[in-house]
């Protein structure tokens, strides 16, 4: 790389995984460059720190603290300028991010030799009437500190949560909501799913993973209720499609997700859904006869093709973890001047967790339950979090969660969860 072409700057767009993984893959190929000052990243991302989400059921749960999760974006990427803004405009000719920052001061703008775009994807809340001011998600800036806010007074005004989204990430908090209020009559947590039944991508790949979180549910006491959609929310609570109200205290959204539109990017490849089209290199994919850009994306922003059987992968933060490294490897391979390589990983597996020694997995194919998928899953998270301080605290909270909760559990409710 030589000094002629300095300072060469890379804007990383978001503050999830796929910008974590790609600055990782970035310094760690570009280290000296980037000491030196010839290399420059930037980071803009509307929240200022990283929302580990794998263990977002435990903070629902009352089991750990939201901020053991969270990882300030200057200590996660502390090589990089951080700048806590939201993206106004992207500049496709010239090359330039138009930003405003958070503490609404003025709005800048910064240039870039090589963009990579991040940004993930939202609920799409405004498909419902009013869903926008009344339910709480997680991939809002913020929320997952709202979450816990909420999880913890949680029922305390006799009404029911109420989940909307069967998937496996609402079945989960579903679950450990539900855990942390306790046993009900009616219910304390309702799950609202629009199929005819919860978790369906379980149900065609693993029944009887599919079939443990029925039990769970079941278990914990959760009003599930199928074949009907949320087609309306206001401060009362909310109206289902099948003229039914539940007089809802919080309401969680996992309705699925649509990608975080940025201004300027409209002329680059998408998908139907709207995702940025990308090549195997995990450059967005040219129009026309446009030359190859120096625009990368992955994670929700983007319909990355599978390696094996070209459709999208999956929605999750893996893949999203894979792809972000491989466009990070990418990027320093074309400052480098070299040829981008090809996304070749092929997944892993999923889990959940439903309490304490209660968890499914998934592993190359293989099914696992409890102990077994509880403690892989537990493993798994800590090795992806990127505060190694905050990782090692983990496994000391649960545990003086798990005895808290022991002593103050009343027997007779101990009885009843054994039967």
């Amino acid at each position: 790389m030589s000094d002629d072409r300095t300072p060469r700057r890379v804007v990383l767009l978001g503050g999830g995984y796929v910008t974590l993984h790609a600055y990782g893959a970035i310094v760690r190929r570009l280290h000296r460059a980037v000491r030196r000052g010839q290399v420059e990243i930037v980071v803009v991302s509307a929240d200022d720190v990283h929302n580990f989400h794998g263990f977002t059921g435990e903070v629902a749960a009352g089991r750990l603290p939201a901020h053991l999760t969270q990882t300030p974006l200057v200590e996660a990427m502390p090589r990089a300028r951080v700048l806590h803004a939201r993206v106004r405009h992207v500049d496709l000719h010239r090359q330039a991010v138009t930003y405003a920052p958070v503490d609404g001061s003025a709005e800048d703008s910064v240039r870039y030799d090589a963009l990579v775009v991040g940004t993930g994807a939202a609920e799409p809340l405004d498909a419902v009437a009013g869903l926008v001011d009344r339910a709480v998600t997680l991939r809002r800036p913020g929320g997952l500190r709202a979450l816990a806010e909420q999880a913890a007074t949680a029922g305390d005004d006799g009404r029911p949560v109420v989940v909307i989204g069967g998937g496996l990430a609402g079945v989960e908090l579903a679950a450990a909501l539900a855990d942390r209020v306790g046993p009900a009559l009616p219910p304390s947590v309702v799950l609202v799913h629009g199929g005819d039944r919860v978790v369906p991508a379980l149900h065609d790949e693993h029944p009887r993973l599919a079939a443990r979180c029925a039990a769970e549910l079941s278990r914990l006491a959760v009003d599930v209720r199928t074949g009907t959609r949320v087609v309306a929310a206001d401060d009362d609570g909310v109206t289902l499609s099948d003229g039914s109200t539940i007089p809802a205290g919080t309401v969680l959204a996992t309705t699925g997700q649509r990608p975080v539109p940025l201004p300027g990017l409209e002329p680059l490849a998408r998908d139907a859904r709207g995702r940025l089209l990308t090549q195997r290199d995990l450059r967005v994919t040219p129009v026309g006869a446009r030359p190859p850009s120096n625009v990368w994306a992955a994670g929700d922003a983007a319909a990355v093709q599978h390696p094996r059987t070209g459709l999208p992968v999956p929605a999750n933060a893996l893949w999203a973890i894979k792809a972000g490294d491989r466009v990070g490897r990418n990027v320093a391979r074309t400052l480098r001047d070299r040829p981008g390589r090809p996304f070749r990983y092929l997944g892993l597996g999923s889990a959940a967790s439903f309490g304490t020694g209660r968890g499914i997995a998934s592993l190359y194919g293989v099914p696992i339950t409890g102990w077994a998928a509880w403690l892989l899953r537990l493993g798994f998270f800590l090795r992806f979090m990127p505060s190694p301080s905050r990782a090692a605290r983990i496994p000391f909270a649960l545990a003086r969660a798990r005895s808290a909760r022991a002593a103050h559990t009343p027997r007779h409710r101990a009885v009843a969860v054994r039967a």
